[in-house]
């Protein structure tokens, strides 16, 4: 299970203008604010910008400076791979060492989508455990409690983090886990289509 929220992207406007700015060719620049306030990529600088991105890293700079922000809430097992990409990123998360005593254990705290039975019956067994020591925590503050809820913790508990990245960012991401057996990975690769221009400036490589 993956959810991305609340995204945002910024700073098109001043990286398509510092993408012209190698030639002085600001003059050719055709995009602009609609009624909305919304920033429209006019099809001059989509004809630049698609050429750059497609000539690789050392000619798409601009990518750097499209930021994306996104609240992106998913299990551990898919954090740990998603921690990979630490050049051009940042993620604040919410705190599993302070936090992780503030609320009862439930399974929709898990990614347990995929799971079987079986396995949903021992995930179970581990909620309810894990309950037990939250609990006694709370009352008592015995450390050995939470080392327990520590340890225990499956890797499919869920965690939400505040990422920003850029699409240069995105472009590396989405070729390199496109194909990836984990479906957490399919739709995030879905949310990274589905951003402004992603089909000009982020799958350069089709």
């Amino acid at each position: 299970m993956i959810k991305l929220e609340r995204t945002s992207v910024m700073n098109l406007e001043n990286a398509l203008r510092g993408m012209r700015n190698p030639l002085n060719s600001w003059n050719k620049c055709d995009s602009a604010y609609n009624e909305n306030g919304e920033f429209i990529v006019g099809e001059n600088d989509l004809d630049l910008g698609g050429r750059l991105a497609r000539s690789g890293s050392d000619h798409r700079k601009f990518l750097r400076q499209i930021f994306v922000c996104v609240d992106i809430t998913a299990p551990l097992y898919w954090w740990k791979e998603f921690d990979t990409y630490k050049v051009g990123t940042t993620a604040n998360s919410t705190s599993t060492m302070h936090k992780i005593h503030a609320k009862p254990f439930t399974r929709e705290d898990f990614s347990s989508d995929r799971m079987t039975d079986d396995a949903l019956a021992c995930l179970d067994q581990t909620i309810a455990f894990l309950e037990k020591r939250r609990l006694a925590y709370v009352e008592t503050k015995e450390r050995a409690l939470w080392d327990d809820m520590i340890q225990l913790l499956p890797s499919s508990y869920n965690q939400m983090r505040t990422c920003t990245m850029n699409y240069e960012n995105l472009v590396n991401m989405y070729y390199a886990r496109r194909s990836h057996k984990l479906p957490e990975w399919h739709t995030y690769c879905d949310w990274i289509l589905s951003l402004p221009y992603a089909d000009t400036f982020i799958t350069v490589k089709e």
